[in-house]
């Protein structure tokens, strides 16, 4: 059985922290809101929530895909989308003063666009705001749908991410059918074809049975698809039907897998044992800007 290591627990928060994740809990129950932090047992939820940060899921709290890896629940909505949900978004995004907004989404397979409409209104509400927010969105790859793809690269997003999650040889054991390890770097193509101006992101979750070179590989096919962004985090197992975690990775691993990357090409790496996909993402586009 593996023993989750010292550096991989996080702490319980402060009076304060409680304080301000309190007013944001209740604010996203007021405007019928979540978030992957929430759906995805999200490590980082007391560093991030008491900070008033979040990475809004849109389009429900089920996927329609089961990946080996995942916490979030699969359900089949039947086609059901609250139109109003990117109404709910903005109000939130305005009462929380938020000055860089994460959005993300379940998949939709249900859906014949994936979702992709819904998700370029609320990318698009918020930057028509007038609140200069800047939108960083992690999107499915929509089956690698021409339409669906074009529409969220022209709503305006900042920072538009698609994760390819894992290796290629472990691509078809841990993700859903439907995903592909090409699928993905295809999608990833398009978005920087599509929206040169934004950044291109993708991650890599490690301990799932990889190996580094199968990890340099992945990070060098990311690059020569046009991927500016990268982000490299360690799996846990976020419920007992999960895959268990088959290796953890030590804090220097991550930081010469982040060398690794940066001399590959990458404008920007994050990599650490609780890193994320949204991981202090205004930290890196701010970073990014200046560079």
């Amino acid at each position: 059985m593996n023993v989750r290591p010292q550096w991989l627990k996080v702490r319980a928060p402060s009076l304060k922290e409680a304080e301000e994740i309190k007013i944001l809990r209740d604010i996203l129950a007021r405007y019928h809101l979540t978030t992957v932090c929430q759906g995805a047992n999200c490590p980082n939820a007391v560093e991030c929530w008491s900070a008033r940060t979040a990475t809004f899921m849109l389009l429900g709290k089920s996927c329609t895909r089961t990946c080996r890896f995942c916490g979030v629940p699969t359900s089949d909505p039947g086609g059901v989308v609250d139109w109003e949900e990117p109404v709910r978004l903005r109000a939130a995004v305005d009462e929380l003063g938020l000055s860089y907004v994460v959005l993300t989404s379940v998949d939709r397979d249900d859906l014949e666009d994936g979702g992709a409409r819904l998700l370029a209104t609320a990318i698009a509400g918020i930057k028509d705001s007038g609140k200069q927010s800047k939108v960083e969105v992690l999107v499915p790859d929509f089956s690698g749908d021409e339409q669906a793809i074009t529409a969220v690269a022209a709503a305006g997003a900042d920072v538009i991410g698609h994760n390819l999650e894992t290796v290629r040889r472990l691509s078809p054991h841990l993700r859903d059918r439907r995903a592909g390890y090409d699928l993905s770097l295809r999608v990833l193509g398009k978005f920087k074809k599509l929206a040169p101006a934004s950044i291109i992101k993708s991650s890599l979750i490690l301990g799932m049975g990889e190996t580094r070179t199968e990890i340099l590989q992945a990070l060098r096919d990311l690059h020569n698809t046009g991927v500016d962004a990268v982000t490299l985090g360690q799996y846990l197992r976020p419920t007992g039907k999960a895959i268990p975690v088959a290796r953890y990775l030590l804090p220097e691993d991550f930081d010469e897998i982040a060398r690794a990357a940066q001399r590959i090409g990458f404008r920007f790496v994050m990599s650490g044992p609780l890193v994320r996909s949204s991981y202090h993402a205004p930290e890196m586009f701010n970073r990014e800007c200046a560079s």
